[in-house]
């Protein structure tokens, strides 16, 4: 039944990942769809107008939402399993949060690189992502030297609204922005590129494979943390690494997508009911989950009013909340 649901999990992503290519403000047929993936793949050129918004749009769009929405699931079942708590996903750490504020920042203060000029809103989330993890590990180590699940989540969500605040007063000064900062709080993965594609990928390669390689480990945090050392896991060592992994996966998807809430909690308890709590089974069906959940979504947020686009973290609250409230009944019932 598990190997069915891996399968046909599969077969769903592609069948997602060729919907969303094909349709948009403008309907596209599959043949054509189909022959645009084929001189990508062959590096052959657009050969018309249909091909070239294919190629040159669609395709980096959906390959950047399915990333993205990777990223956070597998954020998110990591943070579950890490701190055994099914609230938890990668924001509550504050990761979110800081990589918006440095976002915004560069937004403000027209923030580039000469030589990479159109990466500062990126580079700037990135980085304060990284720097709040940091702060948040720092913080919760001076108050907890054993970097206790409850303390860390509470670190993290004090952070979070800190840094809210911050925005918020940043938005009255700077009044001539707020359009363009509101819509990208609020997430949104127009005019993503092929390079944006390549970052979200290799970041996703070198940090996802560190969590995948550490599921069993994460098994164990599920216990318990002195049920973990039991079973001979570094437990300090191990949680550091993971969550140093799930900042960079969360850093680079709110660089890329602005801030998008609800996948990193969601998808993991659907996944965990179609294949159970183990991770080396989760963590897959988490990952294409993920894919299709905000492929999906980004489909409606630029179809549903089109030629109007709504921000893509407005869709997924939406219906991330009503799955969520739907999943915490069912779950509640079951015990």
């Amino acid at each position: 039944m598990k190997k069915f649901n891996y399968i046909g999990s599969f077969i769903l992503l592609i069948v997602v990942s060729l919907l969303c290519i094909s349709m948009g403000s403008v309907n596209i047929p599959l043949e054509t769809t189909l022959t645009s993936l084929y001189n990508l793949i062959t590096n052959v050129g657009a050969t018309g107008s249909e091909q070239q918004i294919i190629m040159a749009i669609r395709i980096p769009r959906v390959l950047s939402a399915g990333l993205v929405g990777m990223a956070l699931a597998l954020s998110g079942a990591t943070m579950q399993g890490l701190l055994k708590n099914p609230l938890a996903d990668g924001s509550t750490l504050g990761v979110s949060a800081g990589g918006s504020l440095g976002a915004v920042i560069a937004i403000i203060t027209g923030f580039s690189l000469p030589f990479l000029p159109f990466t500062g809103v990126m580079l700037s989330a990135i980085f304060f992502a990284f720097l709040s993890m940091l702060f948040i590990l720092w913080a919760t180590y001076r108050i907890d030297r054993t970097l206790s699940s409850s303390t860390l989540i509470l670190m993290g969500i004090v952070f979070s609204m800190f840094v809210n605040s911050v925005i918020s007063l940043l938005l009255v000064f700077y009044d001539d922005k707020i359009e363009q900062i509101i819509f990208w709080t609020m997430g949104s993965l127009s005019g993503t590129t092929y390079q944006d594609v390549l970052m979200l990928f290799t970041i996703f390669v070198v940090f996802g494979g560190i969590i995948l390689v550490h599921a069993e480990e994460v098994n164990a945090f599920s216990l318990g943390e002195e049920q973990a050392r039991n079973l001979g896991v570094d437990v300090q060592k191990v949680r550091m690494l993971l969550l140093i992994s799930v900042a960079a996966l969360i850093g680079t998807a709110v660089a890329i997508a602005g801030t998008i809430g609800f996948v990193g909690l969601v998808v993991p308890h659907i996944s965990r009911m179609l294949v159970g709590p183990n991770h080396k089974r989760l963590y897959p069906m988490a990952i294409m989950f993920g894919a299709i959940f905000l492929m999906l979504t980004d489909l409606i947020a630029r179809t549903i009013a089109a030629p109007l686009e709504l921000p893509i973290g407005i869709i997924t609250s939406f219906i991330g909340a009503i799955v969520f409230i739907f999943i915490f009944k069912n779950q509640k019932r079951g015990s």
